[in-house]
């Protein structure tokens, strides 16, 4: 028999929600308890105390993959409801009691995960309420945000211009042609962009936005463009030039350590390096929450103090740990 809302109030604790979402999301016990900073055992108790208090059973295993059970699929909407509800009723409380406060959720594609938290740190400084996260996505991924209005705010190069959208611009990309320091290109007096793109191109996966700004640079200067490896992020492909592998188009942001061993270079090749903004994007229809407003009104009112030289001073200035 179904126990009343006064009865199943008393034994679900938001916890159990939160460790029920995180499970339903990366569809297992393990990704979730590290999501969490929970050992597995704990999820799995947390999961048994929430379907005993509901009395259904919400997962599955059939082989070794974990499954949500029909009652899963149901819940889950529903705990996306109770979220968001507190999230308005949290930022609500906040506004009017003159705070900025509440979530900012920031989506932002491979190459911008490289300026986020330079951007963040003086941000959350002014508006200590704030609680932020982030997500590093491609290109293509931050589309899907858009559209499923998943995330507050997205950072990206490349804004689509057939969907109505908010754009603000903040910082220019370089992204360059980068080469291992001892490159035999190097020696030459100049090199010719397809010398350079024959020289190994390592590319980014379908769907990166800096795979599209060189697919579409070489369309328009008539270049072939014949990559030998794709990978699927811009460590990955910068590991895979420093292991000489080949030659590939980075952002210089993404480098600053390794030019400053000696560990790569920048070619000189005509049309590079190209350039592209930065921009933080949101759908037009969106009614932005006080901390996305604050966060656009940073941004805003900074611009002229955010370039290429003052990232690069902050990044290599950052000292390593570990």
């Amino acid at each position: 028999m179904p126990r009343s809302i006064q009865q199943l109030a008393n034994r679900l604790t938001f916890r159990q929600l939160q460790v029920f979402l995180a499970v339903y999301e990366q569809q297992g016990y393990s990704k979730a308890g590290e999501l969490l900073g929970l050992t597995q055992p704990a999820v799995s108790s947390q999961i048994r105390q929430l379907e005993d208090a509901l009395g259904q059973i919400l997962f599955e295993y059939i082989g070794r993959k974990l499954h949500p059970t029909l009652a899963a699929d149901t819940l889950a909407k529903s705990v996306d409801v109770i979220f968001d509800e507190l999230r308005f009723v949290q930022t609500d409380i906040a506004t009017k009691v003159g705070k900025v406060a509440g979530e900012l959720r920031i989506a932002g594609v491979n190459t911008a995960q490289y300026v986020i938290p330079y951007l963040l740190k003086d941000f959350l400084q002014q508006y200590p309420d704030v609680k932020s996260s982030i997500r590093v996505v491609n290109r293509s991924e931050a589309i899907n945000c858009l559209q499923d209005n998943s995330d507050d705010l997205i950072i990206m190069g490349m804004v689509p211009d057939n969907k109505p959208l908010t754009s603000l611009p903040f910082l220019d990309n370089e992204l360059v042609a980068t080469l291992p320091a001892n490159h035999p290109l190097l020696t030459q007096d100049s090199i010719k962009p397809q010398d350079f793109l024959d020289a190994g191109m390592l590319i980014r996966e379908n769907g990166s936005g800096s795979r599209l700004a060189l697919e579409q640079h070489c369309h328009q200067q008539r270049l072939q463009l014949n990559p030998i490896m794709e990978l699927g992020s811009n460590d990955a492909v910068k590991h895979a030039v420093l292991a000489g592998l080949g030659v590939a188009v980075l952002p210089k942001l993404s480098i600053l350590s390794e030019l400053a061993l000696g560990r790569l270079a920048i070619a000189q090749v005509s049309g590079f390096p190209l350039r592209r903004s930065w921009c933080v994007v949101y759908p037009e229809a969106r009614n932005p929450t006080p901390a996305m407003k604050a966060f656009i009104d940073y941004v805003q009112s900074n611009i002229k103090h955010f370039n290429v030289n003052a990232f690069e001073g902050k990044i290599l200035t950052t000292p390593l740990l570990g």
